[in-house]
């Protein structure tokens, strides 16, 4: 009868124990709940079904929005911040639970077993302390969401880099072709001049020379195209093995900014460089609050069970730390101050750096914006009228070929310079806009942000 009823009180705490171990669950914290929110609606466009939604058809035809999408919901730099921020957030859950339960067994053994005794012990962390472990890992998944968003935002000026570059590409070398061309009417025209003994032969030269150098010029551009595509590609987050994608053949221009205190607005609510070292503010005010439960004890409680005896023995226990070591924990509270200062100034030294280069761009933009209308209302018709009177005068004798070939330069420099500006202007305006500003193209798989305080406008 003894050892049947040692076998059933065996029997009872190891069923008690299972059911006590298996399907248990914590309880998610406020900040746990809001990431895994946040999670879930990215997902739902950026990976529904942890599968590549549907990609945009992309042909010579198809407007730069949709490559713009493609990139951003392919590139691998992407993909992989994603993940991690993804990992982050699953991280919280083991930040914020109880340590694992453990199972304990204990025997007496002499010539014989004389007691038996399994049991379970639980380690429950001091009040508060694994909320606050739960913010800190919430803060770092946090931040670690604005990396995806700056990853997005770089697939985006890389793309669009790498668009205007190449369509400014093709105006630079309808340019070179066009001087050649001309070049090419020079060097016969300089050849009447020496046939009808009004001029040497070095004009003839002269022309040749210039042709032979702008031939490999043109080579060189040609040559570069293929570097272009290379980071059009890439930035589509396309494999050397894949299908060749051709490059939108309408040249879309960007709409001109707003005023900078507007930007600077904009950059305030959605720059994501600024929003990261904003999250890591909050993760240091996260881990001061974690730093300072250490001054609370932690405990362990536990029971163990003889069923050799009879009755069956109970034996409850039970242990709580001291924290005595109060250097350690004055350390361990500075150590987080600390971290939360050096956040705060990397800040606002981001804060500066945002308006130093906003300064910056606006001024390459205005720049760009004054040079291309000077190149195109006045310096290029004008040195198209030097070209002509130069190329007449030395018909008639009035001028040499020296004058005809500075006026070709001095053509050729206006024309490529219009070109440059107009680059330059498109690349200032993507910067405002994408690094920023920090606005998110159309489609772009990232959370809402809140309106800036002043009138929204896109740049």
């Amino acid at each position: 009868m003894v050892t049947l009823n040692n076998r059933l009180a065996a029997r009872s705490i190891g069923i008690a124990l299972v059911v006590a171990l298996a399907g248990c669950t914590g309880t998610p914290t406020a900040s746990e709940r809001q990431a895994r929110a946040d999670v879930e609606a990215v997902r739902s466009k950026y990976r529904p079904g942890d599968a590549k939604p549907t990609l945009p058809n992309l042909s010579k035809d198809t407007p730069l929005a949709d490559y713009l999408r493609f990139a951003m919901l392919n590139n691998p730099r992407v993909e992989a911040e994603y993940y991690a921020w993804a990992a982050s957030v699953e991280r919280i859950t083991g930040a914020r639970s109880l340590p694992d339960p453990r199972v304990t067994f204990e025997a007496d053994i002499t010539s014989v077993v004389e007691t038996v005794m399994p049991g379970l012990m639980i380690d429950l962390p001091g009040p508060g302390k694994l909320r606050a472990a739960g913010d800190v890992a919430a803060g770092e998944s946090r931040a670690s969401y604005f990396k995806f968003e700056i990853e997005v935002l770089r697939t985006a000026i890389a793309l669009k880099s790498a668009y205007f570059r190449l369509h400014f590409l093709e105006d630079t070398l309808r340019v070179q072709r066009e001087t050649l061309a001309l070049l090419g009417d020079l060097e016969t025209q300089a050849q009447q001049q020496v046939a009808a003994g009004r001029s040497g032969i070095q004009d003839v030269l002269r022309a040749q020379i210039d042709r032979e150098q702008l031939t490999t010029q043109i080579a060189n551009l040609e040559d570069s195209r293929g570097v272009l595509l290379a980071e059009f590609r890439s930035a589509l987050g396309l494999r050397p093995d894949d299908p060749t994608v051709p490059v939108p053949s309408t040249f879309e221009p960007s709409p001109p900014p707003p005023p900078a205190d507007q930007i600077l607005a904009l950059a305030a609510a959605h720059n994501p460089q600024l929003r990261q070292m904003e999250a890591e503010v909050r993760r240091g005010e996260a881990m001061i609050d974690l730093a300072r439960t250490s001054r609370v004890p932690d405990f362990s409680i536990g029971i163990e069970a003889d069923v050799k005896a009879s009755p069956v023995m109970w034996r409850p226990t039970g242990s709580i730390t001291l924290p005595i070591w109060r250097d350690k924990i004055a350390a361990e509270i500075a150590a987080a101050q600390f971290e939360k200062r050096s956040s705060e100034a990397r800040l606002s030294a981001e804060q500066i750096g945002v308006a130093a280069d906003l300064a910056s761009m606006l001024y390459m933009y205005r720049e760009s914006m004054r040079n291309s209308d000077l190149y195109a209302t006045t310096l290029l018709p004008k040195a198209r009228q030097s070209l002509d009177a130069a190329r007449s005068g030395y018909a008639a004798g009035r001028s040499s070929f020296l004058d005809v070939i500075d006026a070709e330069r001095q053509l050729l420099v206006f024309d490529l310079s219009l070109v440059e500006a107009r680059t330059q202007r498109e690349l200032s305006l993507a910067s405002l806009s994408l690094l920023i500003a920090g606005i998110a193209p159309e489609g772009a798989p990232v959370l809402p942000t809140p309106p800036a305080p002043s009138k929204e406008a896109n740049p």
